[in-house]
């Protein structure tokens, strides 16, 4: 008998002792599976050398394009109520030609389960904003999809934009230093996938395992002193708000703020009004991105510009040349750019 060139599913089957459709919903339809079955399948498939079914080859045989899988690092309501992401996903979505779709792919803990990159029937994958240990990438890696990266994490081999996060920040710290402030508190994005908020601590923010956070960390620091840092996982208003509470009870009181999103700065108009304080007289506030809810705030908001939407049309172009077999090449960075709006006043 001839020897298999390379195993299958039903070299797996043998091997286990089951049958070719249990094989197969061990990666298709796990949930069909005991734990302990499942595990043993897995094992045995690695052991022999077989990776799984192969979405992409079945792609190829229905002659169906396939997707772009788009990897979140948050739930997937995320991309409806962010307004930063909104943004990148109508470009990018816009500029991938119309024989491709679109496959979101929320996070837990940090970006999607493997197993969902696994049965993932795509052609290329997008990260957007992955802690830098995330399971996904090492998925997307073991399958050998082309990979492009929005933001965070670096990832060797694959194609990636981002803004410049760092000089960004430090615009903002500088700005309010400019006008004369002295204690100024931080609204920052998660530093671990933890779901965790609060203040952060030395420690914490010392190993954050979120690029961006550390980069605009590392913006502010490089203007101020070990201002009080409010931690809040995602981007929302409401999250915003809680923390801008908390700073806003420090003494001394902070008399400005730098939030790491124009959606947490909007949380912090809110606080502010909440404790009767005016805005700029009493606490200035700055964001980051420029969306368009910050130009129609209550007062308008000071903000970091960012091009979020040339970040999703890049995204696109980079992975529809990578698919056509393009080497990655640098990083694109996209500058950011301080946008002075009535939210911040001389002290």
């Amino acid at each position: 008998m001839a020897r298999e060139r390379r195993p299958t599913l039903d070299t797996v089957a043998r091997e286990v002792g089951v049958s070719r459709a249990t094989v197969s919903n061990a990666y298709n339809r796990p949930d069909q599976l005991s734990a302990s079955l499942r595990e043993r399948i897995i094992t045995t498939a690695a052991a022999l050398g077989y990776a799984g079914p192969d979405p992409v080859a079945r792609s190829l045989a229905t002659r169906s394009g396939g997707a772009v899988a788009f990897m979140l690092g948050s739930r997937l309501s995320a991309a409806f109520s962010d307004p930063a992401l909104s943004i990148v996903l109508d470009s990018l979505s816009d500029t991938l030609d119309a024989e491709r779709s679109l496959l979101l792919m929320p996070g837990v803990d940090g970006g999607p389960r493997r197993e969902s990159v696994t049965r993932a029937h795509a052609d290329v994958a997008v990260a957007y904003s992955l802690p830098d240990d995330s399971a996904a990438l090492a998925e997307v890696r073991k399958r050998g999809l082309p990979l492009v990266v929005i933001d965070q994490p670096v990832v060797s081999g694959s194609a990636m934009v981002d803004v410049a996060d760092r000089a960004g920040a430090a615009l903002a710290a500088s700005h309010v230093v400019a006008l004369g402030h002295r204690e100024v508190g931080v609204l920052a994005f998660a530093l671990h996938p933890d779901d965790r908020s609060g203040p952060a601590s030395e420690a914490r923010i010392g190993s954050s395992r979120f690029r961006i956070t550390r980069e605009r960390m590392a913006g502010y620091l490089s203007v101020l002193d070990a201002p009080p840092v409010w931690e809040t996982p995602g981007s929302l208003r409401e999250g915003g708000r809680e923390g801008a509470h908390w700073l806003l009870r420090q003494v001394p009181r902070p008399t400005a703020l730098l939030c790491m999103s124009d959606e947490l700065a909007l949380g912090a108009l809110r606080a502010a009004h909440d404790l009767g304080l005016r805005v700029p007289d009493d606490l200035s506030v700055v964001g980051f991105d420029d969306t368009p809810a910050a130009h129609w705030a209550d007062p308008p908001l000071t903000t970091i510009h960012q091009d979020l939407a040339a970040k999703g049309r890049i995204a696109a172009e980079l992975a529809i040349s990578l698919l056509d077999g393009a080497r990655p090449g640098p990083a694109r960075t996209l500058p950011t750019t301080l946008v002075e709006r009535a939210s911040t006043a001389a002290r």
